[in-house]
């Protein structure tokens, strides 16, 4: 039950303080220590899941909360997945032949659009993440 809490409080401060830097356009070095902590909660959630049903017996009332456990970790590998592509993908979009090439003020620019992307994706990646631990904290009891 506690770290069912803690995934729910972690992921939402991930996502708060993440929209909150996306909206204003301000990358944030805090909010990618709040969604690594976020991901490391539901790893140890789901690792806690997995003893309490293997090693102790204990089931779930509904089996839908293991879908929305193990949905967790497909949300953060999947955005994980996304965010890998981020830089490319302003690089191509921007026709960019040669990063090293580019003034100072231009990889500046550049990198501030990469780190703007990833934090969007991966703000939308805790957003979703709170979604689903609310209905599997719902289904678990």
């Amino acid at each position: 039950m506690a770290v069912g809490i803690a995934v729910l409080a972690t992921n939402f401060a991930a996502a708060v303080w993440g929209g909150v830097a996306w909206l204003r356009r301000i990358p944030s070095v805090i909010f990618w220590y709040l969604l690594r902590v976020a991901q490391g909660v539901v790893i140890l959630q789901v690792a806690l899941g997995l003893f309490l049903l293997i090693g102790q017996g204990k089931r779930a009332v509904s089996d839908l909360h293991y879908l929305y456990g193990v949905a967790l970790l497909v949300i953060a590998l999947v955005a994980e997945a996304f965010r890998a592509g981020v830089a490319q993908r302003e690089i191509d979009k921007r026709e960019i032949e040669d990063v090293e090439a580019l003034e100072r003020r231009d990889q500046v620019l550049l990198a501030r659009a990469v780190v703007r992307n990833e934090m969007g994706i991966m703000t939308m990646s805790v957003i979703a993440v709170v979604t689903l631990a609310l209905r599997a904290f719902a289904t678990g009891s």
